[in-house]
């Protein structure tokens, strides 16, 4: 196999959408549940911590890129077997929306209003309201990013698979 910019880019999409999906299936599996067994305080302190600590280059390159290289790909693979460039283009869009969207308009909000908080001037009622504005809604549209990432990595590999 000849590695030339459409291989290099479609290795890079199928790789970030899975670590994306990686993540997304391990925060939902062992983080949330964990820390959710927390009291408020302990709960918000941790989700803040590891919000603040997430945030940095290589997570964003991982997390964000297949917005761009999964574009790329599908535009890239126009020609290949329609399958394929459906699957493609249906990962896509998935991804887009179920993450780059979800997590733009959904997530980050909750977690710039956790972010913004001060927990320990907070009341323990200040933290259970907070807590219950955060939790639950939060985790939810996390569920869609853990669904919409698993399903665009299904797709990549669908489309490779069809494509031989």
């Amino acid at each position: 196999m000849e590695l030339n910019f459409k291989i290099i880019v479609l290795m890079l999409g199928i790789l970030f959408t899975g670590l994306t999906a990686g993540l997304c299936f391990t925060w939902s599996n062992a983080i949330t549940p964990g820390i959710g067994r927390l009291d408020d305080y302990g709960f918000l302190q941790s989700f803040q911590a590891m919000n603040r600590a997430i945030i940095n280059r290589s997570f964003l390159i991982v997390f964000f890129g297949p917005v761009i290289l999964l574009i790329l790909n599908a535009f890239l693979h126009r020609n290949a077997h329609p399958a394929t460039f459906w699957s493609f283009i249906i990962a896509a869009m998935l991804f887009f929306v179920g993450i780059g969207l979800v997590t733009v308009f959904k997530n980050v909000p909750l977690n710039e209003l956790l972010d913004n908080t001060v927990l320990e001037k907070a009341s323990q009622i200040e933290l259970a309201d907070l807590r219950k504005t955060f939790e639950q809604p939060w985790n939810n549209w996390h569920t869609v990013r853990t669904v919409c990432s698993t399903i665009s990595f299904i797709l990549l590999l669908m489309g490779i698979i069809v494509n031989k």
